[in-house]
């Protein structure tokens, strides 16, 4: 996965270090604030501290996509059905 762009004004940068001494903080930020926090690794982002409510937009794109992928495979004429994969593993 390639480095990513921050915006400073929805977003802001810190420190795992940092980020263990103003935890709190932090999450106050995050839960009240629409604020995105950003943690990194000697200047590399690692991970990234957000609202429930952006956790939960986040669940719901991967689950439509999910559907999305799920329909597509279903729709694909070369597809084998599940009983055919189970009887060559010998799943029966």
């Amino acid at each position: 996965m390639g480095q990513m762009n921050f915006e400073e004004d929805s977003m802001s940068s810190v420190s795992t270090a940092k980020a263990r001494e103003r935890l709190s903080t932090l999450v106050e930020r995050v839960s009240s604030g629409k604020e995105r926090v950003v943690l990194t690794r000697r200047g590399k982002a690692v991970a990234a501290l957000v609202s429930v409510e952006d956790l939960a937009t986040l669940e719901s794109i991967e689950d439509r996509q999910d559907l999305e992928d799920a329909r597509r495979a279903l729709a694909d004429p070369e597809r084998i059905p599940y009983e055919e994969v189970r009887r060559k593993l010998g799943l029966k």
